[in-house]
């Protein structure tokens, strides 16, 4: 059964630091266990912060590989990219460089054969059916989307495969699906801004439907992080 447990921020440098304490937290947890951590990170300016805050850890990285949930079928170069973001802010510089980064190949020749090639990266990488990462951090949408499971399209359906393709602003993306986001270990959302206190509501809801609101598809055994700042947040909690 699923449960969600806020944890609110008092400034963005503050939510910046709980999110990298986080993640920082369950591979340490994961490599006390296993020979390799395997963690997907989310896109977008939120967690800039706090993976630059996540490189600074003094964490056995060349043990780690480093996902994406989604990814925007760009070149790496584009700025859209979120592999290039990571490029810059995790991967950066040392120790966090140290790292194994997986980008999803969007050079291939269009958005299908990407996905192909994801779904089979993973394969090797993440042992189960569907792939178990350690961590998901995940980003919350306005409109109540998490990675590329945008509401009104058809990704947020797929569940026999592990990675699809999905359609979010006029631009293809490669996705992790919803089996393999609820099959994490640990799942951690990132939010903030007043702008997605409404979709914090409806996902905290019971009662709404996962169709409006995709990320209520996300359910792990056990509890869900969310990690929000006080705008977010206000009136939830």
């Amino acid at each position: 059964m699923t449960s969600y447990r806020i944890s609110v921020a008092a400034s963005a440098d503050d939510l910046a630091r709980q999110c990298a304490e986080q993640i920082a937290a369950v591979i340490d947890l994961a490599l006390a266990e296993r020979d390799r951590a395997q963690i997907a990170l989310a896109g977008g300016e939120t967690p800039k912060a706090a993976y630059r805050l996540l490189g600074e850890e003094h964490l056995p990285w060349e043990r780690v590989d480093v996902l994406l949930g989604d990814e925007r079928w760009v070149s790496r170069e584009d700025p859209s990219s979120n592999a290039r973001m990571l490029a810059e802010t995790l991967l950066a510089r040392e120790p966090g460089s140290r790292a194994s980064f997986h980008p999803v190949p969007t050079e291939l020749a269009d958005p299908e054969a990407s996905a192909t090639a994801y779904a089979d990266l993973l394969k090797t990488l993440c042992p189960g059916d569907p792939p178990r990462f350690d961590l998901i951090l995940l980003g919350l949408g306005d409109d109540g989307h998490t990675a590329s499971l945008f509401p009104g399209t058809a990704a947020p359906a797929v569940r026999d495969r592990s990675v699809t393709i999905g359609e979010g602003k006029g631009l293809p993306r490669i996705t992790l699906t919803a089996p393999v986001l609820s099959a994490a270990r640990r799942v951690v959302f990132l939010v903030s801004g007043a702008g997605k206190r409404q979709a914090l509501g409806r996902l905290l809801d019971p009662k709404e439907p996962p169709d409006r609101t995709p990320a209520r598809l996300v359910l792990p055994e056990g509890e869900v992080l969310i990690l929000a700042d006080q705008a977010a947040a206000e009136g939830l909690v």
